[in-house]
Order: C-alpha cells, then sequence, then structure tokens
C-alpha cells in the first residue's frame, strides 16, 4: 500500500491512474485476509465463530470485485476504447461489497443465532460453511478471458494478470474444499485439520493476489503505454485498391487525344 501510494505521481496514463483507488481497495481486501489467518489460529468458539463467517465472504468479496471491475475496464482497452471510469468502478465495488456484507449480517445474525450448533467444529455443516460468493469468483474468471481477447498487446499483460490470478485462486478453493469435505475424513482427522487447513488457504491466496496481480500492476504501473491505435490498424486487413479500370480509362484517353492531334498535323 505504501507502494502504491509513493508512485502515484509517476503515473501518466490516465486510465491507469483511475485503477488507482481501486487497487488499493484491493490491497486493503488482502491485509483482511492475512489478519483473518489469526481467527482459525485460535480455537473455533462462539466469539471467533461470528468473525470467521462475517469477515470471511466480505474480504474475499471485496478482493475479487476489485478484479472484476478492472477486468471489466480492461474488456475496452484491449479494443482500443477507454473503459470505465475510476467513479464507475469504485461504485462497482462499493455495490458488490455491499451486498456480501448484507448477506454476511443476516447469515450471522439470523442464521447462527438460531444454529450455534455451526460454532461447534464437531458438528458444524461444513457444506453450507463453505459455498459462498462462487458466483463472482467464476464471473470475473470469465470476464479476465474476455479481456485477453484484442488488438492491444500492451493491454493484454495486464489482463494476464487477472487471468492466473483468478486460475490460482480457482485451484485453491478447489483443494481447500476437497480437503474439507473429502480429505480430512478420509485421513481420519475431521475435525482437528479443518482450522490449519482454512489458515494455509488463507495465506496461500494472500500470496497469490500479492505476487501474481499487486506486484506485476505495480512494475507496470509507471511504464509507458504504446500507441494502442496504430496496433489496432496494423492487425487489421487492408483491401487492395483496384485501380485497373482506372488505369485502362487513363491509357483509353490518352490514345484518343494522340489520335486527334495526328489527324489535325495530317490534315
Amino acid at each position: 500500500m505504501l507502494a502504491l501510494l509513493i508512485i502515484v505521481p509517476r503515473i501518466c496514463d490516465n486510465a491507469k491512474r483511475a485503477l488507482v483507488p481501486i487497487q488499493f481497495i484491493f490491497l486493503i481486501g488482502t491485509l483482511g485476509i492475512f489478519g483473518l489467518t489469526f481467527a482459525f489460529i485460535i480455537r473455533l468458539n462462539r466469539q471467533t465463530c461470528p468473525t470467521r463467517f462475517f469477515l470471511f465472504g466480505v474480504l474475499f468479496a471485496i478482493c475479487f470485485s476489485c478484479l472484476l471491475v478492472h477486468a471489466s475496464k480492461l474488456v475496452r482497452l484491449v479494443r482500443g476504447g477507454l473503459g470505465m471510469s475510476w467513479w464507475v468502478m469504485l461504485i462497482t465495488v462499493i455495490a458488490l461489497s455491499f451486498v456480501q456484507i448484507i448477506i454476511a449480517i443476516l447469515y450471522v445474525s439470523i442464521y447462527l443465532g438460531r444454529n450455534m450448533d455451526q460454532c461447534d467444529r464437531t458438528r458444524a455443516d461444513l457444506v453450507a460453511r463453505n459455498i459462498d460468493f462462487v458466483l463472482i469468483l467464476a464471473i470475473t474468471f470469465l470476464v479476465s478471458m474476455i479481456s485477453m481477447c484484442g488488438p492491444c498487446r500492451y493491454w493484454i499483460r495486464h489482463s494476464a494478470h487477472i487471468y492466473v490470478t483468478m486460475f490460482f485462486s480457482i485451484a485453491i478453493w478447489v483443494v481447500w474444499i476437497t480437503m474439507l469435505l473429502r480429505g480430512n475424513v478420509s485421513l481420519g482427522h475431521f475435525p482437528n485439520w479443518d482450522d490449519p487447513v482454512r489458515a494455509i488457504a488463507l495465506v496461500a491466496n494472500g500470496w497469490v493476489f500479492l505476487i501474481l496481480y499487486m506486484v506485476p500492476e505495480l512494475c507496470l504501473m509507471t511504464r509507458h503505454q504504446p500507441d494502442c491505435a496504430k496496433q489496432i490498424n496494423q492487425s487489421q486487413p487492408h483491401l487492395l485498391r483496384q485501380t485497373v479500370g482506372v488505369d485502362n480509362q487513363v491509357f483509353s484517353q490518352e490514345d484518343l487525344s494522340q489520335g486527334r492531334i495526328y489527324i489535325i498535323n495530317f490534315l
């Protein structure tokens, strides 16, 4: 976050400068994911249970919402457009995060209030616990794939950062849920290994956000952007001009004028 604030004055491109608020919010969400690890290091009880259920979905919703709006902006940029402005992206991130916050509040206040067995790790329903914000995860992955299709190769590099980040995040999620639902039970370590698996997955996903997305984005923030219009013109096929008919007409006119001059001279 400090590095992002330091390089802000050196960013000359308006499209990149518009992403600074979104990326700063993304770093806040990533910092919260690392901090949430401590809630899983402490044993599950009635005090740590609401914290886990509330912050878990909200923090990941913030991070994936930032990646989604960035990928949506790149869909236009790779085609030579301008993309969304910074305030539209900010409103979108706040709206998506606010929806997840409402869901988390309702879940903690209503569901956990009536089913306190979910705070007991020996009787918790793992299926109900781990099905969350999968829709925004899938949409972000699909939009990142679409943002890689365009003539502007410079912006495709930014799209590749989001695509790789989402790919490894989905891989972590698949391994994570598989271990919680199948692996620990088959190994006979349920529920003792559930909290360490969650803590490791949180740390792994946090480092994926930093190493595969944020660090490459910081490296490209201050670089000069090439002219995207030239790349679009070079990528489009050019039709050959049909000049055969014009040339024949010119030659016929010249032959006609020369014939008239010859007749006049002869007379």
